[in-house]
């Protein structure tokens, strides 16, 4: 059986989750991608074709003219949609692209809670191009936030206290994204947390979530987030009713929410499985093949009634960070140790030697631990010593 998967850049979720499991699963994999060389090194002995991926007609003309299809699968963001209506095209299991689009775009997303009468938000859409001087006329609390509508790791993503400042940081983000549109939107109070869910159409399995920790405003970058086995019932039935009224409940789904006097709030939908190396912290913490039950779904197999997913398990993630623009001088190496039953791996994630400007995002991960275990005060005793211990040098 052959699986045509649709990417951009190589990112560890595809190269150490998705193609390992197709491997198990005996598919065939040809990965369509912009971006051929970079996914050629990556992933030497997969088949790589070059595509046009961001153009569904493209990947349905370089498909038609190569080897028949039996799953089309993508787990970037800015593809769900192009893989939903090719996976259409050709009859096969796939997400419904109305449900993928409405996740995508931020503002969509909004609008169709709002119109379903399930969770009105005050929000305002800034075409690319628009002059940002009309956010001041529009009827938002304050403070709020502004963001690029299909934005992606907090990119962008700012709180204004108030018009004025709105207005400014919609200006600096035109700079930088011109062909962007912008989504201004209403503050949402509460901790920010993360429900991880995959389903086939039939059933939707919930595999817990995270409790996450982002650095101080303006700027929403994630830092840390630690495994929750289980969410209390009444927000995981908000939270679920929610992405019932968007479509969204085929394949795996990362979904971002906020609790406050116990109502849940969507922040966003991303309708793929959690990246930036939670999702193989997932599957490790759970002790089940995420992996390949996510490409079951796009294969039309259903999903078994119990995952058999152990409920026992610890986990964290953090982030080192770059606090400056600069040169990496000096970091650690990567590792997989086990440190008094807690098993921590370490991955690099900017070379030492490589000059960044500060992004101010996600962008300015220096390297993750991975730290997973069954006594949860373990994990945060080992994860706390790991960094205390090691050093990121920065020279400006």
């Amino acid at each position: 059986m052959r699986m045509y998967l649709l990417a951009l850049n190589p990112t560890d979720s595809v190269t150490d989750g998705f193609l390992p499991a197709a491997a198990s699963l005996g598919l065939d994999v040809t990965v369509l991608t912009d971006q051929p060389e970079a996914h050629r090194r990556t992933s030497p002995q997969t088949e790589v074709l070059e595509c046009d991926v961001h153009d569904f007609r493209a990947v349905i003309t370089r498909i038609a003219n190569h080897h028949p299809a039996d799953a089309v699968f993508t787990n970037s963001d800015h593809l769900q949609t192009q893989a939903a209506l090719v996976a259409e095209y050709f009859g096969l299991p796939g997400k419904d692209w109305r449900a993928t689009l409405r996740a995508k775009n931020k503002a969509e997303m909004r609008r169709h809670l709002t119109a379903t009468g399930i969770d009105p938000a005050r929000s305002v859409e800034l075409a690319a191009g628009q002059d940002p001087s009309e956010l001041a006329a529009a009827d938002l609390p304050f403070p709020c936030v502004v963001k690029p509508r299909e934005g992606v790791a907090s990119e962008d993503v700012v709180l204004a206290a108030d018009a004025e400042e709105l207005v400014a940081l919609a200006k600096e983000i035109q700079t930088r994204r011109p062909q962007a549109a912008l989504v201004a939107e209403e503050f949402l109070v509460g901790e920010l947390y993360t429900l991880e869910t995959v389903g086939d159409g039939r059933i939707r399995h919930v595999l817990g979530g995270f409790h996450t920790a982002v650095s101080p405003p303006p700027a929403f970058i994630e830092e840390r987030l630690d495994f929750v086995a289980a969410h209390p019932e009444p927000v995981v039935a908000q939270v679920l009713a929610q992405l019932d009224a968007l479509g969204v409940g085929f394949g795996a789904c990362h979904t971002e929410f906020v609790v406050h006097e116990g109502r849940a709030r969507l922040i966003e939908v991303n309708y793929r499985v959690i990246g930036d190396q939670c999702d193989l912290l997932l599957a490790q913490v759970l002790d089940i093949p995420l992996f390949e039950h996510i490409l079951r779904t796009h294969l039309g197999e259903p999903l078994p009634a119990d995952l058999g997913a152990r409920r026992d398990g610890a986990g964290r993630v953090d982030y080192a960070l770059a606090d400056r623009a600069g040169t990496l001088t000096a970091a650690p190496a990567a590792f997989d140790r086990t440190v008094d039953g807690v098993r921590l791996s370490y991955r690099p994630l900017r070379e030492v030697g490589a000059e960044h400007p500060h992004y101010r995002t996600n962008r300015d991960y220096l390297g993750v631990l991975r730290a997973t275990g069954t006594d949860r005060g373990a994990v945060d005793r080992v994860s706390d010593d790991f960094f205390a211990a090691e050093r990121w040098e920065i020279s400006t």
